[in-house]
């Protein structure tokens, strides 16, 4: 591998975490909640039909997801060919702002 990317999507989530009962965020997924909202149809304004992500799939996000959540999005294609190395992961710190959050994901990427 040449190169790597590593996309920090703030405040999207792709499932909770163990512990989110102590931060209140029980149920905490916004890529499973989209993905349900437009398989529904209830997200048919200037689009239609199951969400679409096709790059961000083929990059991972999809595979990710089932594996934060052990299922795959409503009506996302969990058998599209990863091209990418994709990964999931848990918050080293407590904080809810930017900084102390994307802190612990620089260090854990060897950026720091």
């Amino acid at each position: 591998m040449k190169r790597a990317f590593i996309m920090v999507l703030d405040s999207f989530g792709i499932g909770a975490t163990e512990d989110a009962d102590r931060f209140g965020d029980v149920g905490a997924d916004t890529l499973g909640h989209i993905a349900e909202a437009c398989a529904k149809g209830e997200a048919d304004h200037g689009r239609k039909g199951p969400l679409n992500l096709p790059n961000l799939t083929r990059l991972g996000l999809v595979k990710a997801h089932e594996g934060s959540t052990g299922k795959i999005a409503a009506g996302m294609d969990g058998n599209a060919e990863v091209i990418g190395a994709y990964a999931w992961a848990h918050e080293l710190s407590s904080g809810k702002d930017t900084p102390s959050g994307h802190w612990g994901n620089r260090r854990r990427a060897g950026a720091v």
